[in-house]
C-alpha cells in the first residue's frame, strides 16, 4: 500500500499560514517594488518588478506551467514552451549560472498598492505567493497550446529574465544574439509579434528559431532516427536522415503532460463527485508524475488490476488534509457519576411501577369485594330482583358475573405472588362442558337456546383447535422422521448426500416455493422434472435485478407495467349500463395473471422470497457444517458483499470503508487510472481524442512515407524518445514492443531516451550557439536574422536550417 500526503504536493510557499503569507507579501509588496530600469526600450516606460531574491523552492515532480532557460554568455538562449515535464526541484530555482537554466512560469500578474500609489507586476513563481495576485494571473500562452497570445504577459516575462540575468547592452537593449524555441510548424502571426518585440523593444542583434526536441536530439548525436517527442500540450513524430528532419512527413498527436493531468482530474471527479476537498492542476500534475507508469500489455493488465491479490501494492492512497471530529473522552470519574445516575433513575422507576401495581391491585380487590357482595345479595332475591340487578351493573347473567369473580382472583393471586417472587406452576385448562348441545331444544326457553347457540359455536372453536394441534404433532413427527433418515443417509452415504447437497443449492424447482411445505424440508424434494428447474442463485439475481428495474421509470419493465394499466383504464365502458350488471372477471384464469402483471414486485412475492431465503440458508448451513470444501466465501452473502465488490475496490481499494471517518473521506485511490492516464497516448479513443496512438503514426511514417527499406532501417535503428512526458515508468519498452508487432521481423530496432527528456533541448540549443564562437560560419551564424534584414524585409522574414521550421 502507498499512502501519500497531499501536503507533499504543494510548495512550501503554500504551506504557510494564510495570514501570516498575506502579511509577509505585503511587507514584500512594499519594500521590494522597483522602477524597471531605463536602459531597456519598452512599450510601457513605467513597470515594478520584485527584486531578485531566492524563490522558494518546488516540489520534486512538480509539473511546470511552461519554461523559459536561458544561457549566460556571448549568445542568449531562451527555450520558450507552454510547459514541460517533471522539473526537478535544483533546476526549479532562480540561479543565475552558465550551465543551468533560468525557468520562471511564464505567468504575470499586476496589483496596484494603495499606500504606494503603485502598480506592481509580479512575474513566475511570485505570482503565486498571495491571493490577490493569483485572481489576477494570466499566462503567456494560449490554453492547451504551444502558441504565444498574450504578448503583454510574455513581453513582463522577459523583462523578469533580463532584469534577473543583468542583461545590459551598450545600447540600452540586450546587446546578445538570441537563439529561441518555438513550436512546430508555428504560425507566422506568433513569430512576427516575437520578433517585433526582441528587435524593437530589446534592440537585438539577431534572432534565430528552432525547434526543441531537433535540439535534444542534435545534443544526443543523432544523424538518422525517428524523432518522438511528447511534451507539455503534445505528441510529434518527426523523421530525421542525414540530420535533415523532413517536417513534411510529420505528424501531430494532441495529446501531451497537460492533458495527462486535466484527463485524470476528470477522471477522479467523476470517480468522487463529492470528494470534500478542492484539488489544484499542480496536485493533479504531481499525481500523474508520481504514481503513472505505462503497462505493458495494457488490456490484459486492466482486467486484472482490481483482483484481490496484490491489490494493496497496486492501490494508492492519497490522504488529503482532513480534521477529525473530536469525541472528548470522559474521565473514570465521571463515567462512575453517569452510572450512579443511571442506577439512581431506574430505582425510581422501578419504585414508581411498584407503587402503580399495588394501586391497581387494591382496585382489584375492592372490586373483587364489591362483585362477591353483589353475588351474597343474589342469592337471596326473587329473579325478576336477579335480572334487574344484572341488568343495572351492565352484567349479561349469572354466568359471566362468576367468570368476573373468577378472573379477577386469579388476577390478584398471580399479582401477589410475582411480588413475593413466587413462581406459578402451569395449570391446566379447564375441560369445557356443553351441556345444553345434548338438551332438545323443545326443554329450553328463549335464553336456554341462545346459550345453546353459544355453546355449539365454542365447541366448533375447540374442536378446530383440536385438529390444529394435532395437524401440527403429525407434522412434527414426519419432520423428525425425514431428519432420521436424513441424518442415517448421511452417516452411511456421506458422499452422495453432499453431491445432493452441492445440487440442491444451485437448483431447485419453481413450483415449490408456492407450497405451504415447510423451507427446511423444501430443499429435499426429488427434482424429476429438469423443466422446471432454476438455477436458486440465478433467480435471486433476477429478482433482485428486477426490483431494481421497477424502480426506475425509464426501463423495459417499468415501461410494460403502465402500459397494462393503461390499456386497464381504456377496457370496458365507462358508465355501467342498467341490466348489465354482470361481472365475469376471474372466468377465465388468466384473468387472475392481471395482479402479477400490474404489481409493483412482480417476482418478489413474499411467500416465494421467504422460501427462497430459508432454502438458501438452510443448504449453506448444512454445507458449512460437514463439507470440508465449503466456506464461508461460497456462500451468497459473502459473494454479495459490498466491501468485496469490484466497485468497492475501484473506489476503496482492499479496505472497509467507514462513512464516518474524516480521514477516509478525504482519501482519493489511484488504482486503473494508474494505467489508464498515460495509455491515451497510444490509444487516444479511451479519452475521447479522435486520432491515431503513437505506435500507429510511427507506423504509417515509416511503413507509408518511406517506401525504401534502406530508409526504413536508418529510422528504426535510432527511435529516439525526447520530453517531459516520455518520462513515464515503461514508456520505451512499450513503444519497443509495440512498433515490433508493426514491422518486419528482420528489421532492427532499437529505441532510447534523452540522457535528460527535459533539458537536452536547451543544452543542444546552447552548444549549438555556442559552435559561432569557434566558427564564424558556424549554423547558428547562418541561420540567425539580423537587425539590418529585419529592417529591410519585415518582421515576417525567417532562415530556414536543419533545426528550425521551414517556410510552408
Amino acid at each position: 500500500m502507498t499512502i501519500t500526503s497531499v501536503q507533499t504536493v504543494l510548495p512550501s510557499r503554500l504551506a504557510v499560514n494564510s495570514s501570516e503569507r498575506r502579511e509577509k507579501s505585503l511587507r514584500h509588496r512594499h519594500t521590494a517594488c522597483q522602477t524597471f530600469p531605463s536602459r531597456v526600450t519598452k512599450l510601457h516606460n513605467s513597470m515594478a518588478l520584485r527584486k531578485a531574491r531566492p524563490t522558494p523552492t518546488a516540489p520534486s515532480s512538480l509539473t511546470m506551467v511552461s519554461e523559459l532557460q536561458m544561457h549566460l554568455g556571448s549568445n542568449c538562449i531562451l527555450h520558450t514552451d507552454s510547459g514541460h515535464s517533471r522539473l526537478p526541484p535544483r533546476q526549479s530555482r532562480l540561479v543565475l549560472r552558465q550551465d543551468s537554466p533560468l525557468p520562471p512560469s511564464p505567468v504575470m500578474s499586476r496589483y496596484r498598492d494603495r499606500k504606494l500609489a503603485r502598480q506592481c507586476q509580479f512575474v513566475g513563481y511570485d505570482a503565486y505567493l498571495d491571493a490577490t495576485t493569483r485572481g489576477q494571473l494570466k499566462g503567456a500562452f494560449d490554453p492547451g497550446s504551444s502558441v504565444v497570445s498574450n504578448w503583454d504577459v510574455m513581453e513582463g516575462v522577459l523583462d523578469y529574465i533580463f532584469l534577473k540575468m543583468g542583461v545590459d547592452g551598450s545600447n540600452g537593449g540586450v546587446d546578445r544574439p538570441i537563439l529561441m524555441t518555438e513550436p512546430i510548424a508555428n504560425l507566422a502571426y506568433p513569430r512576427r509579434m516575437m520578433n517585433e518585440i526582441l528587435f524593437e523593444c530589446y534592440n537585438a542583434p539577431s534572432v534565430t528559431y528552432g525547434i526543441d526536441s531537433l535540439f535534444a536530439y542534435r545534443y544526443n548525436k543523432g544523424t538518422d532516427g525517428l524523432v518522438v517527442s511528447s511534451s507539455h500540450t503534445s505528441t510529434h513524430v518527426i523523421p530525421v536522415l542525414n540530420s535533415k528532419p523532413l517536417l513534411n512527413n510529420c505528424t501531430r498527436l494532441n495529446w501531451g503532460g497537460l492533458n495527462n493531468a486535466e484527463y485524470l482530474a476528470k477522471l477522479l471527479k467523476l470517480k468522487y463527485p463529492t470528494f470534500p476537498a478542492k484539488v489544484s492542476d499542480h496536485q493533479m500534475e504531481d499525481l500523474v508524475h508520481k504514481h503513472c507508469y505505462v503497462s505493458e500489455d495494457f488490456d490484459r493488465e486492466l482486467g486484472g488490476y482490481l483482483d484481490w491479490t496484490g491489490l494493496e501494492a497496486r492501490d494508492h492512497v492519497i490522504q488529503y488534509p482532513f480534521t477529525e471530529h473530536i469525541v472528548v473522552e470522559k474521565s473514570e470519574e465521571e463515567l462512575a457519576r453517569i452510572a450512579e445516575r443511571k442506577k439512581e433513575s431506574g430505582r425510581r422507576l422501578q419504585e414508581q411501577a411498584a407503587k402503580m401495581r399495588l394501586e391497581k391491585l387494591v382496585k382489584k380487590e375492592q372490586e373483587l369485594e364489591y362483585w362477591k357482595s353483589i353475588q351474597e345479595r343474589l342469592a337471596s332475591e326473587t329473579k325478576k330482583e336477579i335480572r334487574r340487578i344484572l341488568e343495572s351493573e351492565d352484567v349479561k347473567d349469572e354466568a359471566q358475573l362468576e367468570r368476573m369473580v373468577r378472573e379477577l382472583e386469579k388476577s390478584i393471586k398471580r399479582s401477589r405472588n410475582r411480588d413475593l417472587g413466587i413462581e406459578e406452576e402451569e395449570q391446566q385448562p379447564e375441560e369445557m362442558t356443553f351441556p345444553l348441545l345434548d338438551t332438545p331444544d323443545e326443554e329450553l326457553d328463549e335464553a336456554g337456546l341462545k346459550e345453546k347457540r353459544h355453546q355449539r359455536l365454542m365447541k366448533s372453536n375447540v374442536d378446530a383447535r383440536a385438529r390444529a394441534k394435532a395437524e401440527k404433532e403429525k407434522e412434527k413427527a414426519r419432520r423428525e422422521e425425514e431428519e432420521r433418515l436424513d441424518r442415517e443417509k448421511r452417516e452411511n452415504d456421506f458422499e452422495n448426500w453432499i453431491d445432493e447437497r452441492r445440487t440442491n443449492r444451485q437448483v431447485i424447482n419453481p413450483s415449490l416455493s408456492r407450497t405451504k411445505k415447510c423451507p427446511v424440508t423444501l430443499f429435499k424434494h426429488t427434482f424429476s422434472n429438469p423443466l422446471n428447474q432454476q438455477i436458486i442463485l440465478q433467480k435471486i439475481k433476477d429478482r433482485d435485478r428486477m426490483k431494481a428495474d421497477l424502480g426506475n421509470r425509464k426501463s423495459l419493465a417499468s415501461q410494460q407495467r403502465m402500459k397494462t394499466l393503461a390499456n386497464l383504464a381504456s377496457d370496458g365502458p365507462k358508465k355501467r349500463r342498467r341490466g348489465n350488471d354482470e361481472d365475469d372477471f376471474g372466468a377465465n384464469d388468466d384473468d387472475w395473471g392481471v395482479y402479477r402483471t400490474v404489481a409493483k414486485d412482480e417476482q418478489s412475492d413474499d411467500e416465494e422470497e421467504e422460501d427462497l431465503g430459508a432454502v438458501l440458508n438452510g443448504l449453506e448451513t448444512e454445507l458449512l457444517t460437514y463439507d470440508p470444501e465449503f466456506t464461508e466465501n461460497h456462500t451468497l452473502a459473502a459473494q454479495t458483499d459490498w466491501t468485496k465488490s469490484l466497485v468497492h475496490a475501484f473506489l476503496r481499494g482492499p479496505w472497509p470503508f467507514d462513512p464516518e471517518s474524516q480521514r477516509e473521506a478525504h482519501q482519493m485511490h489511484l488504482n486503473v487510472e494508474r494505467i489508464r492516464v498515460p495509455e491515451v497516448v497510444f490509444k487516444p479513443s479511451i479519452a475521447g481524442v479522435d486520432q491515431s496512438g503513437l505506435v500507429e503514426i510511427a507506423a504509417d511514417i515509416v511503413n507509408q512515407r518511406f517506401s525504401g527499406v534502406q530508409d526504413q532501417s536508418r529510422l528504426l535503428r535510432d527511435v529516439f524518445l525526447t520530453g517531459g512526458n516520455t518520462l513515464f515508468q515503461g514508456f520505451d519498452e512499450r513503444l519497443r514492443n509495440e512498433l515490433r508487432g508493426v514491422i518486419s521481423l528482420d528489421a532492427e530496432l532499437k529505441v532510447r531516451r534523452a540522457k535528460d527528456p527535459v533539458l537536452d533541448a536547451w543544452k543542444g540549443a546552447a552548444q549549438w550557439a555556442g559552435e559561432a564562437q569557434a566558427d564564424s560560419n558556424a549554423g547558428f551564424a547562418k541561420s540567425s536574422v539580423s537587425r539590418q534584414e529585419y529592417l529591410e524585409k519585415g518582421s515576417e522574414y525567417i532562415k530556414e536550417h536543419d533545426l528550425g521550421n521551414v517556410t510552408w
